[in-house]
């Protein structure tokens, strides 16, 4: 089994530049080989060597590259994704796996065919502060955890010239922040029993939905998803409220940002100085007592690692293609929610809606 492998990717936008790209490189097992952009000149000036194939089906059809990594326009993810496995690549697609849930499962389907790798891009399981959460949870110093909030609050006040912010499938805050809050309540609680949605547009100029709330419902608790362009007043990015006490957390994971500053990953990347606050109730003193609450730290490179790995053979994939078509199928019933609304009922395991 070989050791190393050799990557593409398609594309050099956003995702590509700030993302991909850079942990890639900082993969030991895995080396970036070539990039396929209609815009070579832009490629090397800030990667000199590398190859550029002006079409993408030029990157699939090289003998030479193991994996194909997919970080473009989400309507694009599909038939790029499909044509890749068709060319017997393994294959990583950004978040969200696809625009609908039919997609997705077509392309779990290609995949479990040809034998080949198909992961989607959740690197937000990475987080520092989830992190933090999920072993606070673990731990039961909250008790039994009755709600909680997840937050991912912006202030972007300016209406941009993007796909992301247009009227088309893929486009909105809801399809770009809620499959990294829906992937992170389905890894702590799986799948809930309802869900309700509601989105606005609150942006003058705004074309698409820049502002949602999503309300989870599992039987012993309720889980509640927020996200907005329009939030300049720092909010809690989690508040977990259980029946010994509570934890808030203020502050965005800081990797994106280093990541963007073009910092490259290394040794306490994912250190994040901003800790959160742990209230719990005390029995001997019959009172509620404060204190920080460290902050682990997060770890984007975990997951492209654990891609190498997987590809080697030692270890899982570690983020199946499975566990991404349950967030296609919440992203869509929320839809269904908003439209009708009201809450929709779910049932796990079947990929079907209630109705």
């Amino acid at each position: 089994m070989k050791q190393k492998f050799a990557v593409g990717v398609v594309g050099f936008g956003f995702a590509s530049q700030t993302f991909h790209v850079p942990l890639i490189q900082a993969t030991p097992n895995l080396e970036l080989v070539a990039i396929s952009s209609s815009d070579a000149d832009k490629v090397h000036a800030s990667l000199p060597e590398m190859d550029v194939e002006a079409k993408p089906q030029a990157l699939f059809s090289r003998a030479d590259i193991d994996l194909v990594v997919i970080p473009t326009p989400n309507q694009s993810h599909f038939p790029l994704a499909k044509a890749a496995l068709a060319a017997g690549k393994h294959v990583v697609v950004d978040k969200p796996f696809t625009v609908t849930l039919s997609e997705a499962k077509a392309l779990r389907g290609l995949a479990d065919e040809s034998g080949r790798l198909l992961s989607v891009f959740h690197n937000r399981r990475w987080d520092s502060d989830y992190l933090t959460l999920k072993a606070l949870l673990e731990s039961g110093d909250l008790g039994r955890l009755v709600s909680l909030e997840s937050r991912f609050d912006r202030f972007r006040p300016e209406v941009r010239d993007r796909w992301r912010e247009q009227a088309q499938p893929g486009g909105g805050i809801w399809y770009d922040l809620g499959p990294h809050l829906l992937d992170q309540a389905l890894e702590l609680f799986g799948m809930p029993r309802r869900i309700l949605l509601d989105l606005a547009v609150s942006r003058d100029g705004a074309q698409t939905d820049d502002d949602f709330v999503a309300l989870l419902d599992y039987e012993e608790r309720r889980v509640t998803l927020k996200a907005s362009a329009l939030i300049a007043e720092p909010t809690p990015r989690f508040a977990a409220h259980g029946t010994q006490g509570s934890y808030l957390k203020y502050g965005l994971d800081p990797q994106e940002d280093r990541l963007k500053a073009g910092e490259t990953p290394g040794p306490a990347w994912g250190v994040d100085t901003n800790h959160g606050t742990l209230r719990t109730w005390d029995q001997a003193s019959q009172a509620l007592v404060a204190q920080e609450h460290p902050t682990q730290p997060g770890d984007y490179l975990a997951y492209y690692q654990g891609i190498a790995d997987a590809l080697a053979g030692q270890a899982e994939n570690p983020v199946d293609a499975g566990s991404a078509i349950k967030v296609m199928m919440l992203l869509e019933a929320g839809l269904d929610s908003y439209r009708q609304q009201r809450w929709v009922k779910l049932r796990e395991g079947t990929g079907m809606r209630q109705r």
